[in-house]
């Protein structure tokens, strides 16, 4: 773990105690993983990497520390059009670009689209609370083995 991570999963841990969350061996495995990880992993990925740790944790559990971690604002669920939500521990604002081969999901900063909620409540009269932006494409590993 880099010390940026080391950092940022004391923070995490800091924000759980502070809203009453029990820190388990599994929750704090769940976290230290989403925050290593770049790969926006499901629940079904997050198990399957830390069962060999954690024999007796179920998917279940998972999920229910997911939505946990959901709801003091510790990472986002990502839904798209496939049937399994996605985690993503960067709460910050950002984009996503998505490849339409192998389903991999990469973090996108683009600062100057903020601009698009002002700009869209100035036109409509709404009072915008957020907005999601995706990319589509093929991702540079599947551009080099392309399915036939």
């Amino acid at each position: 773990m880099t010390v940026s991570d080391q950092h940022q999963l004391k923070e995490a841990l800091e924000t759980l105690k502070g809203t009453g969350v029990r820190i388990t061996p599994q929750r704090h495995a769940i976290l230290e993983y989403l925050i290593q990880t770049v790969t926006h992993p499901t629940a079904d990925d997050i198990y399957k990497a830390l069962e060999g740790r954690f024999p007796n944790m179920s998917v279940a559990t998972v999920y229910n520390n997911l939505r946990v971690f959901r709801e003091v604002g510790l990472v986002k669920e990502l839904t798209y059009g496939d049937a399994s939500s996605r985690f993503d521990f960067v709460t910050t604002e950002h984009y996503h670009v998505i490849c339409e081969e192998c389903g991999k999901i990469v973090d996108f900063h683009y600062p100057g689209l903020n601009e698009v909620e002002h700009l869209a409540s100035h036109v409509t009269g709404f009072k915008v609370s957020h907005h999601r932006m995706e990319i589509y494409g093929q991702c540079p590993e599947c551009q080099k083995n392309p399915k036939h």
